[in-house]
């Protein structure tokens, strides 16, 4: 476990920024694979996903250990997992970019809802999609699939390092998601990102403004102009930004 925590000041300021920016954020720094690939919300919801990474990890499943009866077993690693992620935290399950299976369905997703996780991301399938999308919980996955993971994937191991859609995820990393996808901070990175890309949501708020008043981007979009920067200077002290 990371000894990153993150505050409420990052948490808040990261809500209100795009995984775009945070993208380009991390690619000034040479980390061009953050976003994890192949998964979408399972619905669109107005607060942005923001919270540290709970890994579960699954392998594929050999049918002489996954029969029906291991979810009698207490200590069942996709159970457990559920149990324990914080409030506040993501479950990021690896699944191995697996569909065919569920990784989880909508009674242990409303139980991690419940006990106040920040979401939950899986590059893999979730069974009764439905019911999950109308959790306000964030949730991100590959697809619908009803099949029960057993049939394909073993739930593993609990909080380490794993692959979520071609991304390295350690635990504690900050997750992001909003309706693009969601893009994974290195915590040694993520007060500075936050801060940065407060600055970088700004600008571009007031650049759409300007297109959507005829302005051409050269010159603009980036700013190589100083007529430019002088309007974004005057435009941030008239909206407080």
């Amino acid at each position: 476990m990371t000894d990153y925590v993150l505050s409420s000041e990052t948490r808040d300021k990261l809500k209100r920024i795009s995984t775009a920016s945070i993208a380009t954020a991390l690619f000034k720094r040479g980390l061009r694979n953050q976003f994890v690939q192949g998964v979408v919300p399972v619905s669109p919801k107005a607060e942005t996903m923001v919270g540290q990474a709970f890994t579960l990890r699954y392998i594929p499943a050999r049918e002489d250990r996954n029969p029906i009866t291991v979810f009698r077993n207490a200590d069942h690693p996709q159970r457990v997992a559920v149990e324990t992620c914080p409030p506040g935290w993501v479950l990021v399950m690896d699944g191995r970019k697996d569909s065919r299976a569920a990784t989880a369905g909508s009674i242990l997703i409303t139980r991690l809802a419940l006990r106040g996780a920040a979401g939950v991301v899986s590059d893999g399938g979730f069974r009764d999609a439905q019911g999950i999308g109308r959790l306000d919980m964030p949730a991100y996955y590959a697809r619908p699939s009803a099949p029960t993971n057993l049939t394909l994937h073993e739930a593993l191991d609990i909080n380490v390092p794993v692959a979520c859609g071609d991304v390295a995820v350690f635990p504690g990393d900050v997750m992001v998601g909003d309706g693009d996808g969601v893009m994974v901070i290195p915590t040694h990175l993520a007060d500075e990102i936050a801060e940065e890309c407060t600055g970088m949501e700004s600008f571009e708020d007031f650049v759409l403004e300007q297109v959507q008043a005829g302005e051409s981007i050269i010159g603009l979009y980036p700013c190589t102009k100083e007529e430019h920067q002088t309007k974004y200077e005057d435009w941030r002290k008239r909206n407080g930004r």
